[in-house]
């Protein structure tokens, strides 16, 4: 039996006037968004809906407003039940409440003290990320894993997003080494991502500590659905699983190939985009051609 999937975006999928239809024509959803405001202690909907680009890219309101851009669009205009869901980084958190795992509010603070406890890990530790593109995973492992050997500095794979895109995260000197071999090993572009710090790497882990805790602390809920969590890139469906699967993230790659050919696997056909943007429907589609993909935002 053909299974439908809900796949929620991750950082990088913002832009300034992104929920505000919902806000304008939903009751339910201007009642979440004014939930969410008076939660995180500050009016979130007004930089999404009217703020700067600047001011959206800031971590601590980029990873919030995703989430709550997803949550809300799911809440109010899916009808359909989801027979598995996943989330790519930040969207896993979204995934969690899709499937009844964790409630909105819970998912929102967690979501807020990830989001600052990984600024504050960038400010602490100058770093960045780049993408690599048409090299072979393994290639690119191979390099990352030489340079961390010979020079000490971090340079690891991040983001497995679809075949031949590759994302590497580290120090700033690891990753400018690492750009330049890649290039020499053939890879079509290595190119510096404009993002603050070198997420899904080691660097992250005074973050990781920071948001351990306010899971362990946090009640997470059987799921009515699998999630595909990105470190494991299978269903999962195990609370106690689930919360060791979030905080390894942080420090760990997200396996967004791997995720969604387990869930090809496992008998998706339909996937469905929920927030922001179209990102992982293109990276969807070239991990798995003939799958049916749409979005709801």
């Amino acid at each position: 039996m053909s299974k439908h999937a809900f796949i929620f975006p991750g950082q990088g999928s913002q832009f300034v006037g992104m929920g505000k239809n919902l806000y304008e024509n939903n009751p339910q959803a201007k009642e979440l968004f004014e939930r969410a405001n008076s939660i995180l202690g500050f009016r979130i909907s007004d930089t999404m809906f009217s703020g700067t680009d600047e001011a959206l890219k800031q971590t601590n309101v980029t990873q919030p407003a995703i989430f709550l851009h997803s949550v809300i669009a799911f809440k109010t205009l899916v009808t359909a039940t989801p027979d598995m869901v996943a989330g790519h980084s930040l969207g896993e958190f979204s995934s969690l409440v899709a499937n009844g795992c964790l409630s909105f509010e819970d998912a929102l603070k967690l979501v807020s003290i990830r989001a600052k406890a990984m600024q504050k890990a960038c400010e602490q530790n100058p770093s960045t990320m780049a993408a690599v593109l048409a090299l072979a995973d393994d290639k690119v492992e191979e390099i990352c894993a030489a340079i961390q050997n010979e020079t000490g500095e971090v340079v690891v794979a991040a983001n497995y997003n679809c075949p031949g895109q590759l994302v590497i995260s580290g120090s700033i000197k690891g990753i400018e080494i690492a750009c330049e071999r890649l290039k020499a090993a053939g890879a079509k572009r290595a190119l510096v991502l404009p993002v603050g710090g070198a997420f899904h790497s080691p660097l992250m882990a005074s973050a990781k500590e920071e948001l351990a805790a306010a899971i362990e602390a946090t009640t997470f809920n059987i799921p009515t659905c699998p999630v595909y969590q990105n470190v494991v890139a299978k269903a999962v469906s195990d609370a106690t699983e689930i919360k060791k699967n979030l905080i390894d993230q942080l420090t760990g790659a997200v396996r967004w190939t791997q995720t969604v050919q387990s869930m090809q696997t496992d008998g998706a056909t339909h996937f469905t985009e929920v927030g922001p943007g179209k990102v992982l429907q293109g990276l969807v589609q070239k991990v798995f051609k003939e799958a049916v993909v749409d979005g709801v935002n």
